[in-house]
């Protein structure tokens, strides 16, 4: 269990399921029959299921042969008083081994992690590029599905899938020369605009410094003006000074006496 854990979490180098060996050797053509057979086994899948009715011919075909075996079977207890049919039944009908249902649900098991450990590295980006192309891959198909059948569409997938591999190993060197010409453009582009827009905010940040010293100058100007100016301290208020001698009493007047003649 824990191996499984860790080759599903990715930590392991070793195939995550029989499965991405499997299509890995298909799809690198580092067997070239085995590729060309699948190929050809997929295309010729999809264009019967297109063209053919399989499910018509399966019905046609089921009561055909059981109208042979009943017709066999009546004719023969009729003529030779003992069923045809019944001469080629077989002593133990076949069944299906406990070790081959195991086996199939085996396969099953592993061809649904396939996809399912696949569809999971795409979406949470395990490999840029991969998951990249998976985007350009369901954008244009989202793009195709509307003027082409759905059985070209998968022609046309299957043959991308199968012959871009063998393509891009063919011409390695070209490709990766190419991929690496576009990803140095690409970064000297991003660099110059990286640059270009540092030196503008280095540019705004020592504007907004300078008229921020400035405006801030002209405050201290203002609030010292508004100290200074005449009138504005307030004067503390002047009271008489306290008399330093007593008091002396004055004499009442005395009233003179009228004079008479």
């Amino acid at each position: 269990m824990a191996d499984t854990a860790g080759a599903v979490n990715g930590n392991s180098s070793k195939p995550l399921t029989p499965y991405h060996s499997l299509f890995s050797q298909l799809l690198s053509w580092k067997n070239p029959r085995n590729s060309a057979i699948a190929y050809v086994s997929v295309v010729a899948t999809i264009i019967a299921v297109r063209y053919l009715n399989l499910f018509s011919w399966t019905l046609s075909l089921s009561w055909m042969i059981l109208a042979t075996t009943v017709a066999a079977e009546v004719a023969g207890k009729l003529v030779l008083s003992n069923g045809l049919a019944s001469q080629f039944r077989p002593r133990q009908y076949y069944t299906l081994s406990r070790d081959t249902f195991e086996r199939l649900v085996s396969d099953a098991h592993g061809l649904i992690n396939f996809f399912l450990i696949e569809s999971q590295r795409i979406i949470f980006v395990e490999n840029v590029g991969v998951s990249a192309a998976a985007c350009v891959v369901a954008f244009i198909s989202g793009l195709l599905i509307k003027v082409l059948p759905y059985w070209v569409l998968a022609i046309v997938g299957t043959s991308i899938a199968f012959f871009a591999p063998l393509i891009y190993s063919k011409n390695q060197e070209f490709i990766d020369e190419q991929l690496k010409t576009a990803a140095d453009a690409i970064n000297a582009q991003t660099a110059q605009v990286r640059d270009a827009a540092q030196k503008q905010a280095d540019h705004l940040a020592a504007v907004g410094k300078q008229y921020a010293g400035d405006y801030t100058e002209k405050v201290q100007e203002i609030l010292r003006g508004h100290n200074l100016a005449p009138g504005a301290a307030k004067k503390s208020p002047e009271f008489p000074s306290p008399p330093t001698e007593e008091p002396k009493a004055t004499e009442p007047a005395v009233p003179q006496e009228p004079i008479h003649a």
